[in-house]
Parts: structure tokens; C-alpha cells; sequence
């Protein structure tokens, strides 16, 4: 199945969403946590807070006058970031159960995931 070509129907589910705190676990960035800005479902990516900052050469424009070198965070794969369990701190593995018909995150010991 092509990633590119999915509708809302066939679109993958990840193990992190928006506004989850989680811990990049591979990378120039290893070790470091940020909560998670943007979901990309369409490449597999996510965009984290303080995480993978890139500098981005800009020509002067209306919105940025000077032009010069902007830092921003770029993408990283969705592989590379474990959610952090609020209790512990610690990065967790995410499971999917259904309770009363929804299907919900749990982690390995069956609490659910908020």
C-alpha cells in the first residue's frame, strides 16, 4: 500500500498523537523529550518540539524582512520516538485493546493510555 495515496479510511494508526510527550530514541537527538506538534500520517513522520532543529537559509521577504537563517524543527520518523509514560518518565511500548467499543491505548501492563 502506497502511504501517499491513502484516503481517511485506510490511514494508518500511529502509536503517538498530537500533544503526547514523547522520547526520540534514535538519531543526532537520542535521549531528548518534547511534545509531539504535528502528526504527518501521510510520510510517517512527526514534528516534535525542540527535537531535530534544522537552519533554514531565507531570502528576504514581507515576513521576514532580513532574510538570514532561520533555526525550525523538521520531521523525524515516527520509529525513532517512543511515548513517555506520565507516571514513570520513561519511554513505554503502546498497545491497542477494545474497551466498551473503542479501541484505546493501553501500555504493557493494560492501564490506558490518555
Amino acid at each position: 500500500m502506497d502511504a501517499k495515496n491513502t484516503t481517511n479510511r485506510f490511514k494508518p494508526k500511529y502509536h503517538v498523537k498530537k500533544n503526547d510527550t514523547v522520547l526520540v530514541i534514535a538519531g543526532d537527538d537520542k535521549g531528548k523529550k518534547g511534545r509531539v506538534i504535528e502528526v504527518i500520517s501521510t510520510s510517517g513522520r512527526v514534528m516534535i518540539e525542540g527535537v531535530n532543529i534544522v537552519s533554514k537559509h531565507t531570502r528576504p521577504t514581507q515576513q521576514y524582512p532580513n532574510g538570514g537563517i532561520i533555526k525550525k524543527e523538521a520531521p523525524i520518523h515516527i520509529s525513532n520516538v517512543q511515548l513517555v509514560d506520565p507516571k514513570t518518565g520513561k519511554g513505554i511500548r503502546v498497545n491497542r485493546k477494545t474497551v466498551d467499543g473503542k479501541i484505546v491505548r493501553t501500555n504493557k501492563t493494560g492501564e490506558i493510555i490518555k
